[in-house]
């Protein structure tokens, strides 16, 4: 039986008429558009489909989209504003952080998610704070080095 579920979707009131037991990720990707959020391996184990749900990151394709009711999600489209890229897209891509790109998205908002817990982390804490987040391609100290640019940034220093 479908349920109506609200909840707020990169700053915008969203409702919608759903399976509610529908996992979070294919209602973001094939009901709402919402492509950035990739599917991986279906289990919560690779990260290509973490979003922020009230800041934390979650991995989307564990979650019935009836769990995200009256919450907040942001997705990796979501991080951009007013056509500007946030600094960990940018410095995503000046640190060349990136191989397929298919864990990107996962990557930043996971990176995101860190960074509004520990605006200042050590390069440990990054590593360890990233660690469930799979790259097959090997980008990972371009990774750590693209965070490390964009915690900076965020907090006003180049």
């Amino acid at each position: 039986m479908e349920e109506t579920i609200r909840f707020k979707l990169n700053g915008k009131k969203t409702e919608l008429t759903t399976d509610p037991d529908q996992t979070l990720l294919w209602v973001l990707r094939n009901q709402l558009g919402f492509t950035g959020t990739k599917f991986g391996c279906g289990i919560g184990f690779c990260g290509a489909c973490t979003v922020l749900i009230n800041n934390e990151p979650v991995r989307s394709c564990m979650m019935p989209v009836s769990g995200a009711a009256g919450k907040s999600i942001v997705t990796i489209e979501g991080l951009a504003k007013n056509g500007n890229l946030h600094p960990l897209q940018k410095a995503f891509i000046e640190h060349d952080a990136l191989q397929c790109g298919y864990c990107t998205p996962g990557m930043i908002i996971t990176a995101a998610g860190l960074l509004k817990k520990n605006p200042s982390p050590t390069r440990q804490q990054i590593i360890d704070g990233m660690e469930d987040n799979l790259c097959r391609c090997g980008a990972h100290n371009r990774i750590i080095e693209a965070i490390q640019t964009a915690a900076k940034e965020m907090k006003g220093g180049k």
